[in-house]
């Protein structure tokens, strides 16, 4: 997994459209869908659906699976920050002065 692959899934969220989300990443439909299909063939598990047609077109959307995917995702970058944010001030926190501007001796 990576954030460019959780964005995608997020976009079609977002649209119902794996299309407007291809669009807005710059990908061509074929190379989302192939990403969409990797993903789902790594997990065993679908994480989109697709509705063909009908009066407004079609939609996609995701499963059940893809949502608690992203949402797991983005729990689990947020402790990731959180976790680096902490070993940074440990690490390298105290290396500069109150103002910011000059190194401490």
């Amino acid at each position: 997994m990576s954030d460019y692959r959780v964005r995608l899934l997020e976009l079609v969220a977002e649209s119902g459209s794996l299309a407007h989300a291809a669009t807005v990443l710059g990908l061509s439909y074929r190379r989302a869908w192939g990403k969409v299909k990797e993903i789902e063939a790594n997990l065993g598990m679908p994480l989109v659906q697709s509705a063909i047609g009908g009066a407004g077109g079609g939609h996609t959307t995701l499963t059940p699976e893809g949502e608690d995917l992203v949402t797991a995702y983005r729990r689990y970058q947020a402790r990731l920050e959180r976790a680096m944010a902490e070993v940074f001030e440990e690490e390298l926190g105290g290396l500069t002065g109150p103002d910011q501007s000059e190194p401490r001796p």
